[in-house]
């Protein structure tokens, strides 16, 4: 895996470079082979709490956890015992569907290109795009997406469904349940 880590308001010396380096390579553990893709690790200190972001992009699961502690080793300890829990979650889960076609351990071990790129609108309008994020549309079903939308923390994710091929969007609902939006021909 290649590490990106990088600090804001704290300087990365040698000493949590390596910290850093050696509690995620432990989920390495998980995989047939061991994922080539890339860490993104961005520590960062504001007053007192110390906070640890994680990103990690591989083909079918986008891994990301941040966590907040006085202690910059703990927090380090636990944003990587976060990450574990979020790859057995999805394995086990993944693991029933794809069982027939073998393990789900398979499905890690190439890293796919995600492609993001900023952009800052030219015009003054009152509708300003500050971020555009281009991805890829894996076909995947609703409970799929629903469990991707849910490993990243957002309210909506965008998928391919896999029956019907075209674009659909899952969303968690104020109650706490999921919506589906689907286009009409």
């Amino acid at each position: 895996m290649n590490y990106n880590i990088r600090g804001e308001n704290i300087e990365v010396t040698q000493a949590i470079r390596s910290h850093v380096e050696e509690k995620i390579s432990k989920i390495e553990r998980y995989f047939d082979t061991p994922p080539i893709s890339d860490v993104n690790v961005n520590l960062s200190v504001y007053s007192e709490e110390q906070q640890v972001e994680v990103t990690i992009p591989m083909p079918n699961l986008l891994l990301r956890a941040e966590e907040q502690h006085t202690d910059m080793y703990a927090a380090i300890d636990l944003v990587v015992d976060k990450l574990e829990r979020q790859i057995r979650k999805y394995k086990t889960k993944v693991n029933r569907k794809f069982r027939q076609e073998g393990s789900a351990k398979h499905m890690f071990a190439e890293l796919e290109q995600e492609k993001r790129a900023n952009a800052e609108s030219e015009d003054d309008s009152e509708f300003e795009i500050v971020r555009t994020k281009s991805f890829n549309l894996k076909p995947m079903d609703s409970e799929e997406a629903i469990l991707q939308m849910d490993m990243l923390g957002h309210a909506f994710f965008i998928f391919t469904d896999a029956e019907s091929n075209e674009t659909s969007v899952v969303y968690k609902r104020r109650d706490g349940k999921y919506g589906l939006i689907e286009p009409t021909n």
